[in-house]
């Protein structure tokens, strides 16, 4: 009997492969991923902590009100204030870490010629994995205002968000507010998401592809601040990642955000291809 190229077993399904529900059980088990979900549980409590030894910190201010000036004024002052220290750098890591582990450490467990020879094909297995990878991220940008709101509330009290432009939203208005300002951030990260996830097909070290995307978006920064660029810095990622601060008006702003959101999506996406392209001609040996 001959056998064709597209001759398959009896019951075998290229799209059933590697459930997501099976590759985020297996994701959820992961140390890193308690680590990550503790480390961002700890933040709101660290911060209150620092306010409650510090003081008050309007009281320092220099006439110009800030989200940090206004911290202790409510939960959703407090929530804000969270996402804006930990919107540079914090938020960077879990997002690296989830998609530069992926393809990654199954190569390093030498797991990964196995996962292909079950046999879950190239593109299912990028697919599977990158969009458990994203969902984790998604959800680590949630926790954090979650538990800062909570604690907030708890701890100074449930009221208006005071605006550092002057003026404030009320409380029911102000959640939808801080939602939109996750969903920026989340969508800011796409390129760094995406670039780890590169990094993670082209290396059989995660901390490498982890480490390189962390790296890559510090460089990022630094060169956003080179005032020298000029307009050049405009399809920098980084140039963007605080054009949440115009969801934070009296009237919300968007095109700052549709900026930075249609720089980092074309970012992600020509990475993603590069992905998937380059995996599809690798020659898997680990």
């Amino acid at each position: 009997m001959s056998v064709t190229g597209t001759a398959r077993a009896p019951g075998y399904r290229p799209r059933r492969t590697l459930p997501l529900r099976v590759e985020a059980r297996r994701q959820l088990k992961r140390r890193r991923s308690l680590v990550v979900a503790a480390v961002l549980t700890l933040l709101p409590f660290v911060l209150v902590a620092a306010f409650a030894i510090g003081g008050d910190p309007s009281r320092r201010g220099n006439g110009r009100i800030t989200l940090m000036d206004s911290a202790t004024a409510s939960g959703a002052n407090f929530a804000a204030t969270a996402l804006f220290v930990s919107a540079g750098f914090l938020l960077v890591v879990p997002v690296a870490l989830f998609c530069g582990d992926t393809v990654a450490s199954e190569a390093s467990w030498s797991s990964l010629r196995y996962l292909l020879a079950a046999p879950v094909p190239r593109a299912r297995l990028l697919l599977s994995k990158l969009t458990v990878a994203l969902l984790f991220s998604a959800a680590a940008m949630v926790l954090l205002p979650l538990v800062a709101l909570a604690v907030g509330s708890a701890a100074y009290g449930w009221g208006a968000l005071q605006l550092p432009t002057g003026g404030a939203l009320s409380a029911g208005e102000a959640v939808p507010r801080l939602a939109v300002v996750v969903g920026y951030l989340f969508v800011s990260q796409l390129v760094t998401a995406a670039l780890a996830f590169w990094l993670s097909t082209v290396t059989d070290a995660p901390l490498g592809a982890v480490g390189g995307a962390v790296g890559l978006t510090i460089v990022g920064n630094v060169l956003d601040q080179v005032t020298a660029l000029g307009d050049w810095r405009d399809v920098l990622p980084a140039h963007w990642q605080y054009s949440w601060a115009d969801a934070l008006q009296p009237r919300m702003e968007w095109s700052g955000m549709i900026q930075g959101s249609a720089v980092s999506v074309s970012y992600a996406l020509v990475l993603v291809a590069l992905a998937f392209r380059g995996f599809a001609r690798k020659d898997v040996v680990s």
